[in-house]
Parts: structure tokens; C-alpha cells; sequence
């Protein structure tokens, strides 16, 4: 079991993949996180998270580890498939949560009371990937997986 979960394709679209997802992913985890890159902070964000969503506030902590941690892990390639799989339904909840109303399109030019889900289902999409194909090539993953066939 372990094996198919760290198994990859020998690609490097994956790791292109792979590498891009956590570069997009990872500065939303710092805001939330440590406030960086003009976020608020976990107690801004929770203000925020509660009120937009309506969810409990352990829910919002689930998103910062999912976009922080996960991304950190998706830049090493380490349980890739685990953290694809916890980003489809991360921005699965934030569409049905939050974007659905608001349409398709981003609000590029500010006629939609708000963003739409667009960008989140790149997301989806990219994670997707991951799942099915594996981290790829430089990756804890394989070199885990490598290790296993050794053994």
C-alpha cells in the first residue's frame, strides 16, 4: 500500500508541477501563518475565516497547516499524493463556500461583488495531477519509494 501511495512517475512535468502548486500555495500559508506578504495573521484570518465561511475556527487551522506545511511538503515532493488530495478538497470547500456565488471569472474588472472560482479550479486541477501521477522526479517520494525496491 505504501509503495502505490509513494510511487511516481519517472517525469518532469510532475516535479514542474509539483514545484509551481507549492510556490503559488506556500506565501498564502505564510499570511495566514506569520502574517507576511501583507496577510493579517492566524488571528486575522480566523476573524475572517468564521465570518466569510461560517465554519468552525479548528477548520482554519486546518487550511493554514494544508497551505503552509503542505506546501512545503509538495516543494520536497514528500506524501505528495496525501497533500494533492488535501488541496482538491481545500479548494473544493473554498469554492462552494465562498466563490461559487460570485461566478466563474476572476473580478478583473471590479463589476462582481466578488473573485470567482477560476484560479481555484487551476488549483484543483494542478493537485489533481499530483494525485494520479506522483511527485515526480527529485523528490523524497521517489527516493522513498526507490529505497522500498531495494529492500
Amino acid at each position: 500500500m505504501k509503495d502505490r501511495i509513494l510511487f511516481t512517475h519517472d517525469t518532469w512535468s510532475l516535479t514542474i508541477v509539483r514545484a509551481f502548486l507549492a510556490l503559488v500555495i506556500w506565501p498564502h500559508g505564510a499570511q495566514k501563518l506569520f502574517g507576511w506578504f501583507g496577510g493579517h495573521g492566524p488571528a486575522g484570518f480566523m476573524d475572517a475565516f468564521q465570518m466569510m465561511s461560517g465554519l468552525p475556527g479548528w477548520l482554519g487551522w486546518l487550511v493554514i497547516i494544508i497551505e503552509f506545511v503542505g506546501a512545503m511538503c509538495l516543494l520536497l515532493g514528500f506524501w505528495v499524493r496525501f497533500w494533492g488530495l488535501a488541496l482538491i478538497g481545500l479548494f473544493a470547500g473554498i469554492i462552494l463556500t465562498v466563490h461559487l456565488p460570485n461566478g466563474f471569472f476572476m473580478n478583473w474588472s471590479g463589476n462582481q461583488s466578488g473573485e470567482g472560482f477560476e484560479y481555484h479550479l487551476l488549483i484543483i486541477g494542478m493537485a489533481w495531477a499530483l494525485v494520479v501521477g506522483g511527485a515526480g522526479n527529485l523528490s523524497v517520494d521517489q527516493s522513498m519509494a526507490n529505497q522500498e525496491r531495494k529492500f
